[in-house]
């Protein structure tokens, strides 16, 4: 009974000494992320304003590209110090970022395309394209790559080194999802439960295809042009409406919520929740097939 019970304390201790591990891992990396991009906008920023006193165009324009920056450069200053190793993930390798582009547009294009179509979705005008959809194509993209930074780069590959890929992968997709909660405006029970299912799909297919590559960049793009592609068609973007009025398209929703998605958008159809599922099933066999999914062990290995 002595050494059962002395077995039992050594494992819980193991769980515990892994679970402060993974919690000290993610505050000093979100510190390092989160406060290189406060010292820019609270530090670095104002100093700037004040010598060079540029536009509110070109204001906006260097705090974008500059919280975009700071949080590169404390992620890569967290990895060199804390991991010990080069972060290989931020390497650029436009090609692959092209194509994962292209196939996250044409994930979400194709079904709402075929929403057109079922007359779910209706064309009432064409609108001509204006300079605030560059604007909105920035942000967009900013904040796709910040989000795959902290939900991939940092929460996964953190989970993943204690419990390994699958389980990272769950809770990482899980812990995406819980956020975009708030988006749901005057819905009920089942709207709620539609977003946890879509977009904790939307977080294992992010996740599924950053364990793939392992670039930042091609989960990045993924990402940005799903949400990019959504803001064109005219329909809501995850519950944010504000952003159609720059679309080229105006349109109404004229099916039932289960296949429009209601004013949460596409993302809640069940139409494109299939599709998404479907995504993430390939994503994760092709990950299986080549060894990607690792164990702890096998990860320390390499």
């Amino acid at each position: 009974m002595g050494a059962a019970a002395a077995s039992t304390e050594t494992a819980a201790g193991r769980h515990l000494r892994a679970i402060g591990g993974v919690l000290w891992a993610l505050l000093l990396g979100g510190a390092a992320v989160l406060g290189a991009m406060f010292a820019f906008r609270q530090g670095l920023l104002p100093g700037i304003e004040a010598m060079f006193q540029p536009g509110s165009g070109a204001l906006s324009g260097i705090r974008r590209a500059g919280i975009f920056l700071a949080a590169m450069l404390g992620y890569w200053a967290y990895v060199r110090v804390h991991d010990k190793r080069d972060a290989t993930e931020l390497r650029l390798q436009p090609w692959a970022l092209a194509l994962g582009g292209i196939a996250g547009a044409a994930l979400v294009v194709l079904p709402i395309a075929a929403l057109f179509g079922l007359g779910a979705y209706e064309l009432v005008q064409h609108r001509p394209a204006t300079s605030g959809l560059l604007g909105a194509a920035a942000v967009i993209g900013i904040a796709a790559t910040l989000e795959e930074l902290l939900y991939r780069c940092l929460l996964l590959q953190v989970l993943e080194r204690a419990w390994g890929t699958d389980v990272a992968l769950a809770v990482q997709a899980l812990v995406f999802a819980l956020p975009h909660l708030a988006n749901v405006q005057d819905g009920g029970s089942a709207d709620a439960m539609a977003v946890l299912v879509s977009v904790t799909l939307l977080g294992l297919l992010w996740g599924g295809v950053f364990v793939l590559t392992r670039i930042l960049w091609v989960s990045a793009a993924h990402h940005a042009a799903w949400n990019f592609s959504i803001l064109l068609s005219g329909v809501p973007l995850s519950g944010i409406g504000d952003w159609r009025a720059l679309a080229p398209l105006e349109t109404r929703l004229a099916g039932p919520d289960w296949l429009t998605g209601g004013m949460f958008g596409p993302e809640n159809s069940l139409l494109v929740i299939a599709v998404i599922a479907m995504a993430v099933v390939l994503v994760l066999r092709t990950a299986h097939r080549r060894g990607k999914l690792c164990s702890p062990a096998a990860l320390r290995m390499r």
